[in-house]
């Protein structure tokens, strides 16, 4: 049996009890120890059999092997596992510290050409039902909108300005 137990205590301590149970049945607890706090508890997990001196003679060897055997296999699932996580977050991060930043814009409105943004519409004949710099219903002119355009458009060239300058970082 202590042969069986040999893989398993190159690693971590075994508490063995052996009770007496009833006429002549006998029963042998493995209890597997923590190494650390962190550990996880399924490698903890005790065994126990119950039987006859005959039977545990004969079959406990052949279940302790099958013990430490499954209790080894658990460990080496736990340890890739982990390696796995970890590995994952640290691409994660590494991805999110390489990835530009980049603003959403609030209106998909381009901004005017400087060429535009220089001509000034003049009235050249009178204002017609069609005439876009005729007052609207409401008494609001087109001229009223245009500031919150202006304004809008600017707000977006100010925009791109800085992402072109995120975009120079980042390049450097």
């Amino acid at each position: 049996m202590f042969q069986q137990l040999m893989p398993l205590l190159r690693h971590r301590s075994v508490l063995l009890t052996v009770t007496h149970v009833g006429e002549d049945q006998v029963r042998v607890n493995v209890v597997p120890r923590k190494i650390a706090e962190g550990e996880n508890d399924a490698l903890t997990t005790p065994m126990s059999f119950t039987g006859t001196a005959e039977e545990l003679d004969a079959q406990l060897g052949e279940a302790v092997v099958s013990f430490v055997a499954s209790h080894l296999e658990l460990k080496n699932t736990l340890a890739r596992a982990k390696e796995e996580m970890d590995a994952a977050a640290k691409a994660a991060k590494q991805e999110a510290a390489n990835k530009p930043k980049t603003v959403k814009k609030a209106h998909p409105v381009e901004a005017p050409t400087r060429k535009e943004e220089q001509k000034v519409p003049g009235p050249s004949s009178p204002p017609s039902l069609f005439d876009v710099s005729a007052p609207v219903s409401g008494g609001l002119t087109p001229s009223a909108n245009s500031d919150e355009e202006a304004e809008i458009l600017a707000e977006i060239k100010q925009d791109e300005e800085t992402e072109e300058g995120d975009e120079a970082l980042v390049a450097s």
